[in-house]
């Protein structure tokens, strides 16, 4: 068995090391990057959705907003019909960096495919997005309290 999931987490740790140095100087640390391109995606989304999107529990969503809302890149606004649920919105200061993050994002993609064909970058993403639908399963599982059986 090849070690796919070594690979992937290398692969994530080191784009997310050079994204946290890059957007170091917007006050953005520690993948914050990640939850304001997700707002700035969808607006007026709540943190719950946001943190499934991410697959962080809602602590660490609740955190890492609350960073976000205190440095001005978001802003949370009540939702009209239950007044529980917070809304979340891009500042515009959070729609400021939005772009240069983007570059960020789209600059990484093109290093990450350098080389492969059109046809093997739909692979890969075709694979891969199979992989994270085989793994949505265990996180769902271990999310509501269950244990694994190895």
């Amino acid at each position: 068995m090849r070690e796919i999931l070594r690979e992937i987490g290398m692969i994530a740790r080191a784009l997310d090391s050079i994204s946290n140095i890059e957007f170091k100087e917007y006050d953005l640390t520690k993948g914050q990057y990640l939850y304001l391109v997700r707002i700035c995606e969808n607006p007026g989304i709540i943190q719950e959705k946001l943190a499934e999107m991410i697959k962080v529990d809602r602590t660490t969503a609740a955190r890492a907003i609350k960073k976000l809302e205190m440095n001005g890149f978001i802003e949370k606004k009540d939702d009209k019909h239950n007044k529980k649920i917070n809304k979340l919105f891009p500042t515009e200061k959070g729609k400021h960096v939005f772009p240069f993050i983007k570059r960020e994002h789209d600059h990484s993609n093109s290093v990450a495919l350098a080389g492969f064909s059109e046809s093997e970058a739909e692979t890969i993403f075709s694979l891969l997005q199979r992989v994270r639908t085989n793994i949505e399963k265990d996180w769902e599982f271990v999310k509501k309290g269950n244990k694994r059986t190895y």
